[in-house]
């Protein structure tokens, strides 16, 4: 079955805000929060819901920054991370779910941690990953 993730990059000061996975899927590698599509939901909402979550941060202005296609072979799991773009509205990051993160920092497309979670390899690679490079170097 293919599962639909969202990922949510949650800008502030043209940094964005990752964690270090922990748990069965993705462990020890960075990405930014965010978590499955729950039925009826939009991916705006599911953005929100999420960072929210995961980390007590509120978010708006969100919006579509782009798609992948991830096959994990690994684990025998296959889906489709739809990147969204937000703003930080009020909240100090904090990891609320101890089971699924490590650490938060805040960090920016130069300053990457490694290792970072699969689905980042086909962003970088994805021809929308240049638009959310310009979105970045907008909000400097």
């Amino acid at each position: 079955m293919v599962r639909v993730g969202i990922a949510v990059f949650v800008c502030r000061g043209g940094r964005f805000l990752m964690g270090r996975r922990r748990g069965a899927h993705g462990a020890g590698t960075w990405s930014v929060p965010g978590g499955h599509l729950e039925f009826g939901e939009s991916f705006e909402d599911t953005a929100v819901r999420e960072v929210l979550e995961e980390t007590g941060v509120q978010i708006t202005n969100v919006r579509f920054g782009a798609v992948t296609n991830d096959v994990f072979a690994d684990e025998d799991r296959h889906y489709v991370t739809v990147w969204m773009l937000a703003d930080h509205l009020a909240g100090e990051p904090a990891i609320l779910e101890p089971d699924k993160c490590v650490s938060l920092a805040w960090h920016d497309l130069d300053d990457l941690p490694e290792p970072l979670f699969l689905p980042w390899r086909q962003l970088r690679e994805s021809p929308l990953f240049d638009a959310i490079r310009r979105e970045f170097s907008a909000t400097r």
